[in-house]
């Protein structure tokens, strides 16, 4: 999966910048697998197997403490880091501003949805089997906390997707740092890893991926990234103007979108463990600064005026583009009026 995103990364090979995006990914991405090999390497030398559930049948009972060896803890903590290095947590998240904002726009939606949310099938895949959170999620023998570990986690993904955000110029590299914070929201659900967090991880991944692919569609007919190229689009084309505001207001957890029911089930599956209830609060507050920036690009297309008399789009959109764009956006209200049927839906 990883040297495809290598090549797309650098696929404009004109691009300085695309080109510096390319290689640092190489670069970071070559070192986390060996991080992640040495972790497998580890488990296999503790357990014997390289099945995931070799842990659950030896060692964890429903409802109790997680008690596995030193070499089993030590490969279950790399490979969480190089996952998590796939879907840009925290701490290993410097990649993706600029691998995002280097790569072409359609790669970094690919990136942005279909990586991310394969990368998150195997998160919560690794935590389901190896860590089994249904009981009090800690090794005792050896002092680790995974519960704790991950809160703290989640909290620095939280902190340096939003706050990071807020002070961009660029509108891309703005949605990658959101991805970030996305990110810090999806990983509430291998925290809560109940009913409620295996039904939210799955519809937060089909709404962000709708959200994400309409508004990198867009940024892929702008002229300019930044802020002020959105500004006056809502008076060129209203029906694009409409959608990428159903698109950020998805991403920012608005309700009557599916981002909204998304987020909610990332929070109610953390309130359903009884556990770190102050870390729905820090949630809550870093999801309401996430308004802000979203709501900049908004602002930008509905009350600021275009700064020249060239159209804003860098090409003209035909009708069954725009007809595609409300499709994706109607979509979304659906999910967000609906959640329930589309989960049943999506399940059987």
């Amino acid at each position: 999966m990883s040297i495809p995103l290598y090549i797309l990364t650098g696929a404009d090979k004109r691009n300085l910048k695309s080109n510096e995006a390319s290689l640092k990914y190489f670069l970071m991405g070559s070192f986390t697998t060996g991080i992640m090999l040495m972790g497998i390497a580890l488990i296999y030398a503790a357990t014997g197997s390289f099945n995931l559930d070799v842990s659950r049948a030896n060692n964890v009972m429903i409802g109790t403490t997680v008690n596995l060896s030193i070499l089993e803890v030590t490969g279950c903590i790399l490979l969480f880091i190089s996952l998590a290095f796939k879907v840009s947590a925290a701490p290993f998240h410097f990649w993706t501003p600029d691998v995002y904002d280097g790569a072409p726009s359609v790669f970094t939606c690919f990136m942005a949805t279909v990586i991310k949310a394969a990368g998150f099938l195997a998160l919560y895949r690794f935590f389901d089997a190896k860590v089994g959170f249904t009981g009090v999620a800690s090794s005792p023998n050896l002092g680790v906390d995974w519960k704790l570990m991950l809160a703290i986690v989640i909290v620095l993904t939280l902190l340096a997707g939003n706050v990071t955000a807020v002070f961009q110029q660029s509108v891309k590299r703005m949605l990658a740092y959101s991805s970030i914070a996305q990110a810090g929201f999806m990983m509430m659900a291998l925290f809560g890893n109940n009913d409620m967090a295996k039904e939210g991880l799955v519809l937060y991944a089909l709404v962000y991926s709708l959200a994400t692919i309409g508004i990198f569609a867009v940024l892929v007919k702008m002229k300019d990234y930044t802020f002020e190229g959105f500004n006056g689009l809502a008076k060129e084309n209203p029906v694009i103007a409409f959608a990428t505001t159903i698109f950020l207001l998805s991403l920012a957890g608005i309700p009557l979108t599916g981002g909204f029911f998304a987020k909610y089930f990332m929070l109610a599956s953390v309130v359903k463990t009884g556990s770190y209830l102050w870390l729905v609060v820090v949630a809550v507050l870093f999801a309401a600064i996430s308004v802000y920036y979203y709501f900049r690009v908004i602002q930008a297309m509905y009350f600021k005026t275009a700064t020249s008399e060239s159209p804003v789009l860098a090409v003209t959109v035909p009708p069954l583009a725009q007809y595609a764009f409300i499709a994706l956006a109607i979509a979304i209200i659906i999910v967000g009026v609906w959640p329930q049927a589309v989960l049943q839906y999506l399940y059987f």
